[in-house]
């Protein structure tokens, strides 16, 4: 090395030694250039979503779904992909409409809080106050030798009917089916709970469903039936109202839903999602009657099933979602009080649900991180059994929605769709 170069590269080294010694040990380099972000989610790990949805579609495994997220009550993700009728090509749009099916419980479940606040009734009020069938209700009881019907050993409340502790079942359990068909219900109803064929008001089905026999006793278990249903015909009882009226000027009407309602009205009739079927690995087209396209435009009109009958859209139920993660409140309107919706919220059965995810009063709730993907402890939610499904995520301020009329679905989509959407949650204010 000549004399001249030396002189040069001591001053090098030490510049070098200097900026290591200023440097953070583990400090990252700075990035070439910052990745765009929509409300805390990086755009470019969104459009994996969009991926997933196209192929989804072209590998046949959905006919087409909406989903659609928003951060703080700002739209993140919105995405109408594929067909809302197939067979005569018929583009999904982000206003389609779908049947959301046990997604009306919680819009039940609300109305009758509403009416607990007004004071016409407790989460302690025997049902047989207004169901006078429900007096002295029965449970089907296995034995050695076949089943015993035994007397409930209390009267069944409100508050057993919004957690789904009343022993209520669709009436599809080998114990009770044979009972249920002959009154239109169980077997006889679809999948046990579709009830838009019928020519009688919800109430006469309930009052009926009060006679048969229950699969559990009040308060012993988490059962899955038709407790919504009875909670429908109540809030007519209590308020001297239709469901239908009463969803429509005391809840949807006022949110904004203009497409939340019991049958479709006629003319809206193509705006109407075909329900579509996956049970061999390729979708088509369910058929006819109650088991697929239903009776939901065209059927008698009379049953308005509190706890499976609605139909609505993406943009209708996130206005809903957005009114209880507001604590009851939206647009200068209180629904519900902050107080109220946290009953809803909070997991209101020990672990007769689960260990891990509990119930409120209508919503199922997340209890332990991981349980439910990675949604935040403290989120809640429910499905649809055409496949529709929704949570709120309080901690990161998420609604999440995501529609499908398929039946059975036959796939994992609403999964992936939850988890790569938190896998773009960059900018994250809970992990656990």
């Amino acid at each position: 090395m000549s004399r001249a170069l030396r002189p040069v590269l001591r001053c090098t080294l030490a510049l070098a030694t200097v900026a290591l010694a200023t440097t953070p040990l583990g400090a990252q380099p700075a990035s070439r250039a910052a990745k765009p972000l929509r409300h805390g989610f990086a755009v470019d790990r969104l459009a994996r979503i969009d991926s997933m949805l196209d192929a989804a579609v072209a590998q046949d495994e959905i006919a087409g779904a909406v989903a659609l997220v928003l951060r703080d009550d700002q739209v993140v993700y919105e995405r109408a992909v594929g067909w809302s009728d197939r067979e005569s090509q018929r583009r999904m749009t982000p206003d389609a409409v779908f049947r959301i099916a046990s997604q009306s419980k919680a819009l039940t479940s609300t109305a009758v809080l509403m009416l607990l606040e007004e004071g016409r009734l407790t989460l302690a009020t025997p049902v047989s106050r207004f169901l006078p069938s429900f007096a002295r209700t029965t449970v089907a009881t296995p034995t050695d030798t076949g089943v015993s019907i035994v007397p409930a050993r209390r009267a069944i409340t409100i508050r057993d009917l919004l957690t789904h502790t009343a022993g209520i079942s669709y009436g599809m359990d080998a114990s009770v089916r044979a009972r249920y068909a002959p009154m239109g219900l169980g077997p006889a109803a679809g999948f046990g709970w579709y009830t838009a064929d019928k020519t009688e008001p919800v109430c006469t089905t309930m009052d009926k469903l009060g006679t048969l026999p229950f699969v559990a006793q009040p308060g012993e278990a988490w059962v899955y039936g038709y407790n919504t249903d009875i909670l429908g015909c109540i809030v007519e009882r209590a308020s001297g109202m239709p469901l239908d009226t009463f969803l429509r000027t005391r809840l949807t009407q006022p949110l904004g839903m203009r497409d939340t309602h019991f049958f479709l009205p006629v003319a809206q009739r193509n705006r109407l999602v075909t329900v579509y079927a996956n049970d061999s690995g390729r979708v088509r087209r369910a058929p006819d009657g109650a088991r697929g396209q239903g009776h939901y435009v065209d059927g008698p009109r009379v049953s308005f099933a509190g706890g499976a009958g609605l139909v609505s859209t993406a943009r209708d139920y996130a206005r809903f979602l957005q009114m209880i993660a507001h604590g009851g409140r939206w647009s200068g309107q209180q629904y519900l009080a902050p107080h109220t919706v946290a009953l809803m919220t909070t997991n209101q059965v020990g672990t007769l649900h689960g260990t891990t995810t509990g119930f409120g009063l209508g919503f199922e709730t997340t209890e332990r991180y991981g349980a439910t993907g990675s949604s935040s402890v403290g989120t809640f939610g429910w499905a649809g059994a055409y496949g529709s499904n929704y949570k709120v995520d309080p901690a990161e301020g998420l609604v999440i929605v995501f529609m499908i009329n398929q039946l059975p679905s036959g796939t994992d989509v609403v999964s992936r769709f939850q988890t790569m959407l938190y896998s773009a949650l960059v900018d994250a204010r809970a992990t656990r």
